[in-house]
């Protein structure tokens, strides 16, 4: 009898599945990233709109926005996204989708913030990257 080059055997163990522990504990990880990441929007939004000084300005920047505007974006993006961490917690069934699309959203917004906090918007970034490899990774049963 042979087995198949395909086939887990001894020498090479099964790949972790949607159902797999890790796949779970990623996407729980993923659902409490999104809802404070979202948080932590809100008050960037905050602060963007509230005060134009909050941020530093940089001249001939290719992706300039106003701060009050870009405050309003982080703002409206961070209620969606904690709405859609606390729903991927609830295991929703729609919230997985959505989460990916908002967290490739927030990417995008936290790399036109690039030049105005560089640490932080390479942090949330990966963080980002994290959350959409994690909700693509499980689908199949709640997290909690």
């Amino acid at each position: 009898m042979t087995q198949s080059a395909s086939a887990p055997g001894p020498s090479r163990p099964a790949a972790p599945g949607p159902d797999s522990p890790w796949a779970a504990s990623g996407a729980m990880f993923a659902g409490v990233v999104l809802l404070v990441d979202g948080v932590l929007a809100v008050v960037k939004g905050i602060a963007g709109v509230a005060s134009d000084d909050v941020y530093t300005r940089i001249n001939n920047y290719t992706f300039e926005f106003g701060i009050t505007a870009r405050g309003r974006i982080h703002l409206i993006l961070g209620v969606i996204l904690a709405f859609v961490g606390w729903s991927v917690l609830e295991g929703a069934a729609r919230a997985w989708g959505v989460g990916i699309g908002l967290a490739a959203l927030n990417l995008i917004a936290n790399f036109v913030r690039l030049p105005y906090q560089p640490v932080w918007a390479i942090i949330s970034v990966a963080l980002d990257t994290f959350v959409i490899r994690a909700l693509c990774a499980h689908r199949t049963k709640p997290v909690i």
